[in-house]
């Protein structure tokens, strides 16, 4: 058994969830996806890495944890609703047995990364799926290569576009990060690697 197996399967039961073992094999199926090449375990072993650095200013950890591994157990390449199924599909293995589960729902809603997370939780869910925004600029070249492997039935104009205005989205608001922590650690090189790949857009589609 690996270590995220074991770690995944301790939360799921302790939150109250049931068949844990079934759950993993799961929810290990859809993130290993052939489709998949950025939103993969690896994304969410990342965010879990990160969740660890902050666990102790987290007033609802449990809550989200459950919602870092499961916000992209359901992830269709350019469908609209990926975190409403993955949402879904939380609530469907729950079965009524984790009484924290809509709080989960409500932090994997968030992720969609386009409306305020609407509580503490969710604000670090969100800070944490994007904490990649503020990394060094190879390695957010490196995501972001993985990411444009997912979307083979885009052309690369459309792909840049799409791309273009999500990053523009965010470079938009007053902060991206929405909790002091993240702000002062990613902010200010998250807004350089945006600005910067919005020029790289910017000259691909010009």
């Amino acid at each position: 058994m690996t270590h995220a197996e074991t770690r995944f399967r301790d939360l799921w039961t302790r939150c109250g969830g049931q068949d844990a073992a079934a759950v993993w094999q799961d929810l290990a199926a859809h993130y290993a996806e052939p489709a998949r090449h950025y939103h993969t375990l690896a994304h969410i072993w990342r965010c879990v890495r990160a969740f660890d650095t902050v666990r102790g200013q987290i007033e609802e950890p449990e809550v989200v944890e459950l919602a870092l591994w499961t916000h992209d157990v359901i992830y269709v390449p350019g469908a609209c609703n990926n975190e409403a199924s993955s949402a879904d599909w939380l609530l469907a293995r729950a079965g009524g047995h984790i009484p924290i589960a809509a709080r989960v729902v409500e932090c994997i809603l968030a992720t969609t990364h386009r409306v305020a997370p609407p509580h503490a939780a969710a604000a670090w869910t969100v800070d944490i799926d994007i904490a990649g925004l503020g990394v060094p600029w190879t390695q957010f070249c490196c995501d972001g290569a993985r990411l444009r492997q997912e979307r083979p039935d885009l052309c690369d104009i459309a792909c840049c576009e799409g791309e273009r205005a999500f990053l523009e989205m965010l470079l938009a608001r007053p902060a991206i990060y929405y909790t002091p922590y993240f702000r002062s650690r990613c902010e200010a090189r998250a807004r350089a690697n945006l600005a910067r790949r919005i020029e790289i857009l910017a000259a691909a589609t010009s």
